[in-house]
């Protein structure tokens, strides 16, 4: 990579040995000008040293492959780093080189067994490959280290979704003694009482994701059914309508209103949701079916193109233009003149008016003309 005409000529102009242009990429990248940062950097006759600063500034501007190559100079340059080790690793590790962050984190652990970090980084490894071990890395984190929130978080996930409630919560409420505020642990704390069906405990704990600043579907919807179950209909109705912003056509969520304003007695509410849902719900698929045709024929799969159209036509048996489309690709699929002449007919019978009509009159004369030729 060249340098800029300006950083070349203060190079030249001032006489700057390596530790100054160091400096100078080292002030270009605290400032965030990272490509020139690599600009600086790179104009070293000697990159050992430099090696990590750049693969840092590539990771910065999100080239990872410039900076995984610049990662594998710095660790040979500096083979007892253990910091360059590990960020190569958590690198490796984004960019799903799984097997290979995988050995380097665990040639760290051999190197520092007491770093909690190498064994979490080590377990998220593991994780992405679906390795069942991934835990033990996790709580080898925490007993090195009872305050790590990233890993009582995943020690408590794990416990949540084996429907372990009691040790779920107990590492929650460890990980909330010293970060009260950790929505990540909060959000467990409410979907574990949830599942456990205590329900007034869960409206407590999803508010508090509210009053953080958390907001989604996903929280405004238990928050319904956790009211719903406690009889609060109003607040359930309330909840389930800020789920809706989120998901405006939910037509299971539009029919779970109505039906909890048939709870309150509201029955003219009650009947506005749940028609509203049911016509949702009775969407037809005859133009996406109709489209799905239009396909196939381009490819010429005409008999998958036929039963795209039924579909269509079966979804919706007032589209003309689905039974045309039938028309049409069985006049390119079928042999037989005689065939497509009576289907040309049938259809301009039952269609007299339709806007069809010219190009069926048009067709039908061609395919007339052409039987008569293999006639005579």
């Amino acid at each position: 990579m060249k340098l800029h005409l300006g950083l070349i000529g203060l190079v030249f102009s001032l006489g700057l040995n390596a530790q100054s242009i160091k400096e100078i990429g080292n002030n270009f990248f605290v400032n965030g000008k990272y490509t020139q940062a690599i600009e600086a950097y790179e104009s070293l006759d000697n990159l050992d040293d430099v090696y990590h600063d750049i693969a840092k500034a590539y990771v910065a501007i999100g080239n990872y492959g410039e900076a995984l190559n610049n990662y594998e100079k710095a660790v040979k340059a500096n083979a007892d780093n253990l910091l360059i080790n590990y960020e190569f690793a958590k690198l490796l590790s984004k960019t799903k080189n799984h097997k290979q962050a995988s050995r380097l984190l665990k040639n760290l652990i051999s190197l520092d067994s007491l770093n909690p970090n190498y064994y979490y980084e080590l377990g998220v490894v593991l994780e992405k490959q679906k390795d069942t071990t991934a835990i033990d890395q996790f709580l080898k984190t925490y007993n090195l280290d009872g305050t790590h929130q990233k890993a009582i978080f995943k020690i408590a996930k794990h416990h949540l979704v084996k429907r372990n409630f009691l040790d779920a919560h107990a590492f929650i409420d460890r990980g909330l003694e010293s970060y009260e505020t950790n929505v990540e642990l909060i959000s467990l704390k409410a979907q574990a009482y949830y599942y456990q069906e205590y329900y007034t405990h869960a409206v407590v704990w999803f508010k508090k994701l509210l009053e953080l600043g958390e907001e989604s579907e996903f929280i405004h919807e238990k928050l319904s059914l956790s009211y719903a179950q406690n009889l609060d209909y109003d607040d359930a109705i309330y909840h389930r309508k800020q789920a809706l912003r989120f998901s405006p056509n939910d037509a299971n969520a539009i029919y779970v209103i109505g039906t909890y304003y048939e709870r309150l007695s509201n029955f003219e509410m009650a009947e506005e949701y749940i028609s509203k849902a049911l016509k949702l719900q009775d969407q037809s698929l005859s133009d996406e079916y109709q489209k799905l045709g239009t396909i196939l024929n381009r490819q010429k799969k005409y008999e998958m193109a036929i039963k795209a159209f039924q579909k269509s036509l079966k979804e919706d048996p007032s589209n003309i233009m689905s039974e045309f489309f039938i028309l049409r690709t069985k006049d390119e699929f079928y042999a037989d003149v005689d065939s497509k002449i009576k289907m040309y007919e049938q259809f301009m019978a039952k269609h007299p008016k339709s806007k069809f009509i010219k190009f069926a009159q048009g067709r039908l004369k061609e395919l007339n003309q052409e039987k008569f030729l293999e006639e005579h």
